[in-house]
């Protein structure tokens, strides 16, 4: 970890919280209300969530799984979005949910009018809206915590 966490503290919420109330609090609220007000369906939601885990290298987020009452994706989902180009457990919208989050991660300049074409033929615009914000959640407290090294001790706050 690369900041110091006084004893008896915990590390995410003293981070997150104790270090930048000002900030902190508003980004973890944020971050919650992806998951807590999404209306992707959970497979596309995972092939997102995921893809960005993959290439952040966030080792809480590649870890954990996101459950909707009661469901999780299966065991082998993870090894299916990282290959999502080739995979044939995926349909064509978690397909699409993989590769937005891979070029929106590692090259966003290079959203093209074809891609765009192919989104907007299976995705309504709130929908791309709202996997946009998702995604750039995932991109930036994923990032946060691996830079910081709290993504060895990260844990969800318990609504």
């Amino acid at each position: 970890m690369r900041i110091d966490i006084p004893d008896g503290q915990e590390p995410i919420p003293y981070v997150w919280g104790g270090m930048v109330p000002g900030i902190g609090p508003a980004a973890a609220a944020f971050s919650m209300a992806v998951y807590d007000h999404s209306t992707l369906g959970l497979r596309e939601f995972e092939a997102a969530r995921l893809r960005v885990a993959q290439l952040n290298g966030c080792l809480f987020c590649l870890d954990w799984r996101t459950e909707r009452d009661g469901e999780k994706v299966e065991e082998s989902f993870a090894d299916a979005v990282e290959d999502w180009r080739g995979t044939d457990a995926f349909d064509e919208r978690t397909r699409l949910a993989a590769e937005y989050a891979e070029r929106y991660t590692v090259d966003h300049h290079g959203l093209d009018e074809e891609f765009w074409q192919r989104m907007t033929a299976h995705y309504s615009q709130a929908e791309i809206v709202e996997l946009s914000m998702a995604i750039g959640s995932w991109l930036a407290f994923g990032r946060l915590n691996h830079v910081l090294g709290l993504d060895t001790v990260c844990a969800l706050p318990k609504p």
